[in-house]
């Protein structure tokens, strides 16, 4: 399969690995000797590193497109098509539990070494006063679960794909797959057999940027490393370095999960996600990780109808750092203001980062602002999500690897079950 090539042509993740670690250590080596080098350097790195990652981009609606429908058009018995919705949103919701309960364990435990002499007397970021401001005066309050529920059938889909609303566009390829599904056979497998080669042709494409990726990433890493470098000391370190160590942790859940619950084999996930986890922390997108999830799932020999069904749909509503991503930023604001957050708001804010988090607008940091109704309810001032926003720059890349790493192992978890319950007399009646 084209899928196998492009993917032994950049397999060995050491070379991106490497890129991202020189990235590091030259971003905050030559910040630290001579910061307006740094930023001269800077400044002619980032756009290679842009341009990559609008390549990449480049590719993810018609591969999304066409994974999404080749998937439901070939499935021959179309109730099948609803017992792997259904797997898919049970092991979504499972995994977004096991990532709230792992975070409330561990992140208060953290949380109990930060500096003493930090608490309340911390220094607003650059940039967080105006970030501040911008959710003060309401920035927010456009920011629902009914703007968002309301916003799903998309008026004019190849708006929603120009715009990147990523759940509009997956409802309406959706819809059209089952469409294209029920047709008659002489119109269905000449739609089939085209989308089926769009998404041949997106790979070979994506072969051709993936190709890039060690010279990208250390035009994406170096400058976010010297940006970054002089930021992580005191409180705001201290925070980096707890969520970067929370998302550790959760990414290593994932990887367990796998092995327990879907037999997999640890070494063999570890090495069929490290691509995708390199690309992730580079451009901190799961949408333009989407072309390396595809391999990671083929490297698992994970079907082509699950993989195609699942990946599309977890880069759009499933996001296993959101609890990650509030509960330690609620403690970290927390200690910010030297307000105590008690084990009840921490609980709120789990149950509703599992249950809200696939409403988050799709735009940057889009996240955060459905906390600002929670940070009232439990407390805390609307201000503190400009904080939040303001050094997001580290978390948000951690964040973007337990995405992916939770993406794929939705993705074997959903196809061990469709095999489970196609080796059972029950599975007819699904």
């Amino acid at each position: 399969m084209i899928r196998h090539a492009w993917w032994g042509a950049w397999s060995d993740g050491g070379r991106v690995l490497a890129a991202l670690g020189l990235g590091v250590a030259v971003g905050i080596g030559v910040a630290a000797v001579d910061g307006a080098f740094a930023i001269r350097l800077s400044a002619v790195l980032q756009p290679i590193g842009t341009l990559w990652v609008n390549a990449i981009r480049m590719t993810v609606i018609p591969l999304v497109v066409s994974l999404l429908i080749t998937g439901i058009a070939s499935v021959s018995d179309l109730r099948a098509v609803g017992a792997l919705g259904r797997r898919t949103l049970l092991v979504f919701g499972a995994l977004l539990m096991a990532s709230a309960l792992l975070t409330l364990l561990v992140a208060p435990a953290i949380f109990a070494w930060f500096p003493a002499d930090a608490v309340g007397r911390i220094a607003l970021p650059p940039g967080a006063a105006e970030a501040a401001r911008d959710v003060a005066a309401g920035g927010a309050a456009g920011v629902g679960v009914v703007d968002w529920f309301t916003s799903l059938i998309p008026t004019n889909p190849v708006a929603a794909a120009a715009s990147g609303n990523m759940v509009s566009l997956i409802l309406f390829t959706a819809l059209l797959g089952l469409a294209v599904a029920h047709s008659a056979p002489h119109t269905r497998e000449p739609l089939v057999r085209f989308f089926a080669a769009l998404g041949d042709a997106m790979l070979h494409l994506v072969r051709w940027i993936i190709a890039l990726a060690p010279v990208a990433v250390f035009a994406l890493v170096m400058p976010l490393a010297a940006q970054a470098g002089t930021s992580l000391v005191g409180a705001v370190g201290f925070y980096i370095a707890a969520f970067a160590a929370t998302c550790a942790l959760a990414t290593l859940m994932f990887h367990a999960i796998v092995r327990v619950a879907g037999g997999m084999g640890l070494l063999a996930f570890s090495r069929a996600v490290l691509p995708t986890q390199l690309i992730g922390v580079s451009c901190s997108s799961s949408v333009a990780s989407l072309p390396a999830m595809v391999a990671s799932a083929d490297a698992l020999a994970i079907p082509a109808r699950v993989s195609g069904f699942v990946l599309p749909l977890a880069v759009s509503i499933f996001k296993p750092a959101a609890p990650v991503a509030w509960i330690v930023g609620v403690l970290f604001i927390g200690r910010f203001y030297g307000i105590d957050v008690g084990a009840q708001s921490l609980a709120i804010v789990a149950a509703a980062s599992v249950f809200l988090s696939f409403a988050a607008p799709g735009v940057p940091r889009g996240a955060f602002l459905l906390l600002t109704p929670l940070f009232t309810a439990i407390g805390l001032p609307a201000e503190g999500i400009g904080v939040l926003i303001a050094v997001d720059l580290i978390p948000d890349m951690c964040a973007t690897v337990v995405n992916v790493t939770g993406d794929v192992a939705a993705t074997a978890l959903v196809a061990t079950r469709a095999d489970a319950a196609a080796r059972t007399p029950e599975s007819a009646a699904d």
